[in-house]
This record gives structure tokens, sequence and C-alpha cells, in this order.
């Protein structure tokens, strides 16, 4: 156990974590490698970061891992991401289960080639009934693209008479958004050195702790982490409030 794993304190421990894994391209050049080769490295942060999460007992890890708009990327470094995700699920499948760590996917599913949807499904059938920790992978996802296929329910159930726009509450967003039972996130993390939100669970984060790193995908680790959720602790949250009435609760 680390040092700093030492000082988090069990109790004060965030729900839900969220990444923005950024940084593999420019990590793999400023090496003199092409960007593909920071993506095969940055599998190994992953690992570490779910290795360190499922230590600590957190709940849920949301990792971006593609988004709607990577698809404008060149289509060779498409097709290698593709099939990084699927060698990726295939090595490390026994090891989630061993771990009793459970895999799920938000986005637009049927986005994906028919190979990734189909080892992402074996996966995430496979660990469905897993009581650690929570993997969810954000693939052809975005945070507009998910608000918008939310107004589009609730639009078509207004249509159809099951609700009345006076009867539309933030509440009601919240539950047509894709993974409605799985709690916001506690914290949102981006690596890289950017200051971007990136399009990344716009309505989910509106009370998130923000954290920017510089550190580069690639080379970050559980112990980053650490740091992190204990910086994590020792922010005041007031949700609106004052600092004397969140201190008296």
């Amino acid at each position: 156990m680390s040092n700093i794993q030492e000082t988090i304190r069990s109790g004060k421990l965030p729900q839900h974590i969220a990444i923005i894994m950024d940084g593999n391209g420019r990590w793999a050049q400023q090496q003199g490698h092409e960007r593909t080769f920071g993506h095969k490295n940055g599998v190994e942060a992953v690992r570490s970061i779910i290795e360190g999460a499922g230590e600590l007992g957190i709940k849920y890890l949301t990792l971006y891992a593609f988004s709607t708009e990577n698809w404008n990327r060149p289509k060779e470094e498409i097709e290698m991401l593709m099939g990084l995700l699927i060698q990726s699920i295939h090595n490390e499948l026994e090891k989630l289960i061993k771990n009793h760590v459970r895999l799920m996917m938000t986005g637009r599913l049927s986005d994906l080639p028919e190979s990734c949807q189909n080892a992402l499904q074996d996966a995430i059938d496979r660990t469905a009934f897993n009581d650690g920790l929570t993997v969810v992978l954000a693939l052809s996802y975005s945070g507009r693209t998910e608000l918008t296929d939310a107004v589009r329910a609730i639009a078509q159930k207004s249509a159809n008479g099951e609700i009345t726009p006076s009867e539309i509450t933030p509440e009601t967003i919240s539950n047509h958004l894709y993974h409605n039972e799985i709690p916001d996130p506690d914290i949102l993390i981006r690596t890289g050195g950017d200051y971007r939100i990136s399009n990344f669970l716009l309505w989910e984060i509106a009370y998130s702790e923000l954290f920017f790193s510089p550190i580069m995908w690639p080379d970050f680790r559980k112990e980053n982490l650490f740091d992190i959720i204990y910086d994590f602790q020792h922010r005041e949250r007031r949700f609106g409030k004052t600092g004397e009435q969140v201190r008296e609760q």
C-alpha cells in the first residue's frame, strides 16, 4: 500500500470517478513514435486505474474511450483503436471476472463495428453479476448526443400523451439518459494538460469536482489517482449552500 493510499479516508470516498483519458497521441509523438503507439501503451494506464479504484472500493469508474467526434480521425487510427478494444477485452476479461469487476458501456453501441459490438456484449454479459467496481466504457459517446437522445425520447412521450411539457423536470431528463441508475460523478479527471470537458457527461458533471492533470494518459497510474482522491477529500462541496451550512450537517 502506498503512503498516499494510507491517508485516504474510507468514509469519504467518491462513489463515481469519470476520466477523460487524453494525451496518448502526443505522448507517442514526443517519443518519436506514431500516435498508435500511445494508444497501445494507454492500456497499461487503464489497467492500473481499474486496479487502484478496486483497491479503494470505488463503485463506478467511467472512462472516455472514444467520442462521437473521434469518428472524424484517420481511418487507419480508428481501425487500430477498434482492434485494440477487442484485443484488450479478450486479454483482460478473465482478470475482470476474477476481481469481481462489472463492465458496462455508454454511448451508441450500434455505431461500433459488429466485431466490437460482439466482444463488448459478451464481456458485459459475463460480468453482469459481479459486485465490485463497475467500469463504464464511453464509446461512440458525447454529452450532446446523449442529451439529444434523451430529449427525443421525452418528446416522443409527449407526442404520445404520456407526459405534458409542464411535467418535465430535471429528474425527467436524468431518467432518460443512457444510464440513469448510475450516480453522477463526484470527480472528473482529465489527463494530458488540456482544460476542456470535450463534450463528456455534460449533464452528469454539474456538481463534479474537476481535476486537470498535466500527466499524459500512458504515464498516469493509480498513485496519481490516489493523489487526486486525497485532494478531493479536502475540498468542501457546497451544492449551492454556504460553507457554514455544510459544516453544520
